[in-house]
């Protein structure tokens, strides 16, 4: 290891004020990066309490640089570097759960965050109810140490509602719609199965903020932190890549109206945030999933190299146009057009190198928030579904785990083998495409069920066998 490594700087630290639970990369570029900089702006025992509920990688990363690391920002004209110094403390929550319901008990900690992804609200992504059968869930409400952060978050207020202390502001950083109104309907599902009395509690006295979180963070490697060291002088294995860009809209809805002066430093604090959360899941994580599944079949590695193809940049344009803008309401004080625009100029950032094959992992969760939803609007509307029904397409070619020259695709959502054995099971594509419209968890049996759905996806799905992606997405945008 490099004898020179990055370490927090010596000196008092405010104290812990907010517990976060999913330190990755995102986390780092985004909510670390805010609240660094509003503790400097204005003050505040606003520190963070990390927690992951799996791996210890981000501790052992963090904890010999005392919780400090390097934002860079990533910019065509070159990188800038901020070492940021907001996260106090990282724990392994299956080392000691213990610990981290300490951490959430005391009355300082006034907000529990969370950036878990989909999956880790152990919700039916359909119809966004909590899965009771899940077995974390059910471990947890056996009374064993919690595996969740829904258990932890329903013990921690068990056990501050029985000191009679207040509770704690849950806000959900998470690409969902209406983020906060989602943790708020599982961590109460969760309550009420344990106790009623609690889940009325918590009802009443907890906040629970919706917010949108906008900042493309792709993946560190091994090359950037080497080239950080190069720059730099110091080793820093926790380093965090992000675009210049940057938007968090928060609900104004904390316990006590206690929260970091994050509106000092560039995020809206408004009363509702859903018209901002429309725009960026069906604006921008819409077309990210569209270029990741396509692109990624079309062989492209990135996003910026698959939008260097005209055709692909105008998949996103026609998308904006036809089908996602029209189900967009325009939030007070943005300009659409504008920023699909801006968007476009984003993706095609060459100092990003956002893999296509990351921003694909997990689709199963994400497709019913980006795409789906849009898709059901529109044929409500009797609008095209054309576009977004290509997307549905690709993703089901995708996680058939073949690619179009027949090398395997590594596969990451946490329906996998479902979604392998769905696809294997049908022997022609429109059996394929039957047998994956059937699996309601991604699916509402309504919108399987729709005959202009099934028969359009049926044909971009035949097409992309017939014509590969490349050329699909070409005859598309002609």
């Amino acid at each position: 290891m490099p004898a020179d490594r990055l370490s927090a700087p010596v000196g008092a630290r405010p104290e812990t004020g907010i517990v976060h639970f999913g330190p990755g990369a995102f986390f780092r570029a985004f909510n670390a990066t805010f609240t660094h900089e509003a503790i400097k702006a204005s003050g505040g025992d606003w520190s963070i309490c990390a927690v992951s509920l799996r791996s210890a990688r981000f501790r052992d990363q963090l904890e010999p640089q005392g919780g400090a690391f390097t934002s860079v920002e990533l910019a065509p004209e070159g990188a800038k570097y901020q070492v940021i110094t907001s996260i106090r403390d990282v724990l392994v929550a299956p080392e000691d759960p213990e610990a981290v319901l300490t951490c959430m008990v005391v009355p300082e900690a006034k907000i529990v965050s969370l950036t878990i992804t989909e999956k880790g609200y152990c919700h039916e992504p359909s119809t966004g109810a909590l899965r009771l059968d899940d077995p974390d869930i059910q471990s947890d409400l056996a009374g064993n140490p919690p595996k969740t952060a829904i258990g932890f978050i329903v013990e921690a207020l068990a056990r501050r509602k029985d000191a009679g202390a207040l509770p704690f502001t849950v806000m959900s950083c998470d690409n969902l719609p209406e983020n906060g109104r989602l943790a708020k309907g599982v961590v109460l599902a969760f309550a009420r199965a344990r106790d009623a009395d609690l889940a009325d509690w918590i009802e009443a006295e907890g906040a629970f903020p919706c917010t949108m979180v906008d900042r493309i963070t792709p993946a560190t490697t091994e090359a950037d932190t080497e080239a950080l060291q190069t720059s730099q002088g110091y080793y820093d294995p926790a380093n965090v890549q992000h675009e210049p860009f940057r938007q968090w809209v928060i609900e104004d809805n904390f316990v006590g109206d206690e929260r970091p002066a994050w509106d000092h430093v560039g995020a809206q604090i408004v009363s509702d945030v859903v018209a901002f959360e429309h725009m960026k899941l069906r604006c921008l994580n819409g077309t990210h999933s569209a270029l990741a599944y396509l692109g990624y079949l079309g062989g492209y590695e990135t996003i910026s190299e698959t939008v260097a193809d005209p055709a692909y940049a105008r998949l996103c344009e026609k998308l904006w146009a036809t089908e996602i803008a029209p189900t967009v309401p325009q939030p007070e004080g943005e300009d659409l057009p504008a920023y699909c625009a801006a968007l476009l100029n984003r993706y095609q950032n060459p100092s990003i190198k956002h893999r296509t094959w990351q921003i694909a992992m997990d689709g199963s969760q994400k497709l019913p928030q980006r795409i789906l939803g849009a898709i059901a609007e529109n044929l409500d509307a009797g609008r095209p579904v054309e576009g977004l029904s290509l997307v549905v397409a690709a993703w089901m070619r995708y996680v058939g785990g073949v690619d179009e020259t027949g090398k395997e695709i590594d596969v990451r959502d946490p329906l996998e083998e479902r979604l392998k054995a769905a696809f294997d099971s049908g022997e022609t594509p429109e059996a394929k495409v039957d047998a994956l419209l059937a699996i309601a968890d991604v699916f509402a049996p309504d919108l399987a069920a729709n005959a202009r759905f099934s028969e359009t996806v049926k044909a971009a799905f035949s097409g992309l066998i017939a014509q590969g992606a490349q050329a699909t997405v070409g005859a598309y945008t002609a």
